[in-house]
């Protein structure tokens, strides 16, 4: 009896180690590789686009320095957050170690967050902040951006400096008044009401003379504020002396059309530093731009995305603001005259 007692001990045992191994071998396994699952608002964004190939370049950097397989599963919402909802399922379904989502609605987070929950997922939300009462659900809820209000305030400041060292540079036609238009993001995104308020009072609080001639939304697109800067310089001439416009693809948009109209004397600011933003700057035709550092913004999505998928703490030197949002720090970019 004793000694079937102890085959059957011994069996337990066998079976307990067995367990173990297979435990850590699944582990290590775990370790080797993270399948990170993208969602982007718009593929043809600029700025997204942008932020999309430092990921892929970082996921490569990642792999080679940490000997870990980085897969990338990008999709493109197209705008459509039915879509993106969907797309966030799947990821789920498909076993993605964590999701790296950038809201096509950021009112409208709560259900992917829920889907995140339910299978203990982990979210780094990016480029759209979701609203505080959504980010505060679960404590493996993260936020990489940058401060909109840091952004607008860069954005006025530039202009202010530039109007403290030469007035002429942009009161153009020396009347004591500068004259602007505003070109706007969405209507209900954060972002763009943020951009619109603080870059313009950054301008007032500066010193800088502003009247507003007129302002519309282009929906951060070229095409729409091209058409819109063309119907503005018909019905205005050349009494537009200050293009502000709340990102690069918009200012690359009046600028398309004051080309096309031979109007050369107009100062067109913009935001996010683009690749295409940065051509036209150093090209003479955009004033400024205020750059977030790209390659940065782009680390602290893939690692923190990273380290939560291996159920460790973000890293150290990626400083969370109340444990949830990494701010990408930002520069003004000016033309050299």
């Amino acid at each position: 009896m004793r000694k079937r007692n102890y085959k059957v001990l011994s069996a337990v045992c066998l079976l307990t180690l067995l367990l173990a191994a297979c435990g850590d071998a699944q582990k290590a396994e775990e370790k080797e590789s993270v399948r990170i699952g993208i969602s982007l608002y718009r593929g043809d964004d600029t700025f997204i686009n942008n932020i999309r190939s430092e990921l892929e370049e970082k996921a490569k950097e990642y792999e080679r320095e940490h000997n870990v397989k980085v897969m990338l599963d990008i999709q493109d919402a197209k705008g459509s957050q039915n879509t993106q909802n969907n797309q966030v399922e799947r990821f789920i379904s498909l076993g993605c170690d964590v999701l790296c989502i950038n809201p096509v609605d950021r009112m409208d987070a709560s259900n992917m967050i829920d889907k995140a929950i339910t299978a203990r997922v982990p979210v780094v939300f990016f480029n759209r902040q979701p609203v505080e009462e959504d980010m505060n659900r679960w404590e493996q809820l993260y936020y990489v951006g940058v401060d909109a209000k840091e952004t607008a305030v860069l954005q006025g400041q530039m202009v202010v400096d530039l109007y403290e060292k030469r007035p002429e540079a942009v009161d153009l036609n020396g009347d004591g008044v500068v004259s602007y238009v505003l070109l706007e993001g969405e209507s209900s995104h954060q972002d763009s009401l943020i951009r619109t308020e603080w870059s313009i009072q950054t301008l007032k609080d500066g010193g800088v003379p502003i009247e507003k001639i007129t302002g519309g939304i282009a929906n951060w697109e070229r095409s729409q504020a091209s058409a819109l800067m063309e119907q503005w310089l018909a019905a205005y001439g050349e009494t537009i002396e200050l293009v502000v416009s709340n990102n690069d693809d918009m200012a690359l948009g009046a600028i398309d059309a004051l080309d096309r109209e031979g109007v050369k004397k107009v100062n067109v600011i913009g935001i996010d530093g683009t690749m295409v933003g940065l051509e036209a700057l150093e090209n003479g035709k955009l004033l400024g731009t205020v750059s977030a550092n790209k390659e940065l913004y782009a680390s602290a999505i893939l690692e923190i995305a990273v380290s939560c998928a291996g159920g460790e703490a973000p890293p150290e030197e990626y400083a969370l603001t109340d444990g949830a949002y990494y701010w990408t720090p930002q520069e003004i970019m000016i033309r050299e005259e």
